[in-house]
């Protein structure tokens, strides 16, 4: 007879609450390297002397990082076990964290938020990898707690970076992702299962990276100013590093890139509708803070402060759906991502007169990110294999923060000749995309 997670008269078990807030923890802090980080960017440039495309690398390398972190460690949380990925992606954190805090440069600064991101990859990994692993009939539970904490980081970024950034210093704001370093050991004895001892297949992993990092340089070429010939040389090295990496992984069906997992159809569903919800998010907060605080006069912290209620709806929403049967959640999905959507829509349409229309379209992209966590989540954890959740769950959301990473570059780029508020209707068409992938799909 099994036992959940809950019970706490066997085997010293941990209870729903508990494990949900432990893994929200995790996870959670992730979201402070691109969002609160990018409220310190101008205080970045003036004390390190740098021009706005120069420090914009500090975002770039942690999306990119984070990313490719997610990936590796959700493999060796798969080969290796969740303990060792944790243990290990701690000390990366904490070591990118005191590079980043003593950086004298910029170069070193960049450096240190590499490591830094990729240690709280590892986190993100291992976090997902966890929640897949619990229980099926605990599972809802765990999710609705756990969908309610992420909302919670996801909405209160901006007001805590301005906060940090304010009264403390903007090297704290870029290390803000080591509070995830206190969950590590309340984690630690919700590992159930160790690895598989299988191979890590490091050459899958390295072609991986440069694919996905020369793609997400590509996507901000024109927001860091990158001359033709460098664009040209990135996309020749993309072209090459994905085609090596197609041939690699098709005769390794348990290499880097599993086949049980890339073969599914269900996950490039989930890809899809993923980036379009965490591009419409990423690209939100990029306009939505300097269209209120240039055009409307908000100060930083009067933004993050509106943007709190965004944390309530999303975290009574994304606790819903972890309560609904799959068919009603995704519904839920679907609602939410398409009134995102339409929100930003109306913003762009009316110019975005009332700055509180702007809060409301960013609010419902930080309640449409919650509960997508939460669905994909319990749908991706229903379907995958024990021996693959890490890696499948991994690739997931290397996959989202991709498509976040593209959302907020696009809106850079287009925001010169359309301006910000006219760009939100290209934003619009992120959230709008996923809500329609996400109802055809629903059965």
């Amino acid at each position: 007879m099994s036992h959940s997670l809950a019970d706490p008269a066997t085997r010293g078990q941990i209870g729903t609450l508990s494990t949900a807030l432990r893994l929200g923890a995790l996870f959670g802090p992730s979201v402070f390297g691109v969002t609160a980080a990018g409220v310190a960017l101008p205080e970045v440039a003036a004390a390190l002397r740098s021009g706005p495309a120069a420090v914009a690398w500090v975002i770039t390398a942690h999306a990119l990082a984070l990313g490719v972190g997610t990936a590796v460690f959700g493999r060796i949380a798969d080969t290796r076990g969740i303990r060792t990925a944790l243990l290990a992606g701690a000390a990366v954190l904490g070591a990118g964290a005191f590079v980043c805090v003593v950086a004298p440069g910029l170069g070193a600064l960049v450096a240190g938020r590499l490591v830094l991101a990729t240690g709280s990859g590892a986190m993100a990994a291992a976090g997902v990898a966890l929640l897949a692993g619990v229980e099926p009939e605990r599972r809802p539970r765990v999710l609705a707690g756990y969908g309610m904490v992420m909302a919670t980081f996801a909405a209160g970024a901006t007001l805590v970076g301005g906060v940090v950034t304010t009264w403390l210093s903007w090297r704290v704001t870029l290390v803000l992702p080591v509070l995830s370093l206190p969950a590590v050991p309340a984690c630690l004895p919700l590992v159930r299962r160790a690895g598989s001892r299988g191979p890590l297949d490091v050459t899958g992993a390295a072609l991986l990276t440069v694919t996905v990092s020369t793609l997400l340089v590509l996507i901000q070429g024109r927001s860091l100013r990158l001359e033709a010939p460098v664009v040209a040389a990135l996309a020749v090295v993309a072209v090459a590093a994905a085609g090596a990496l197609a041939w690699w992984t098709r005769g390794r069906p348990e290499g880097f890139l599993p086949h049980t997992v890339i073969a599914s159809g269900a996950f490039w569903v989930a890809v899809a509708i993923g980036v379009g919800v965490f591009g419409g998010l990423f690209a939100t907060m990029y306009a939505v803070p300097q269209i209120l605080t240039g055009a409307h006069g908000w100060s930083v912290l009067a933004v993050g402060a509106a943007l709190l209620p965004g944390a309530a709806v999303g975290a009574l929403l994304s606790r819903r759906a972890g309560l609904l049967d799959a068919g009603k959640a995704r519904g839920l999905l679907v609602g939410t991502a398409l009134a995102a959507g339409v929100a930003l829509a109306a913003a762009a349409v009316t110019g975005a007169a009332g700055g509180w229309l702007l809060v409301a379209a960013a609010s419902l992209s930080l309640a449409a990110f919650a509960v997508t966590q939460v669905v994909l989540t319990g749908e991706m954890s229903a379907r995958l294999a024990p021996q693959a959740r890490g890696m499948g769950m991994g690739l997931l959301n290397l996959a989202f923060f991709v498509g976040g990473a593209a959302g907020s570059a696009l809106t850079g780029a287009l925001s010169g000749p359309l301006g910000l508020v006219r760009t939100l209707a290209v934003v619009a068409v992120f959230p709008l995309a996923a809500a329609t992938v996400a109802f055809t799909t629903r059965r």
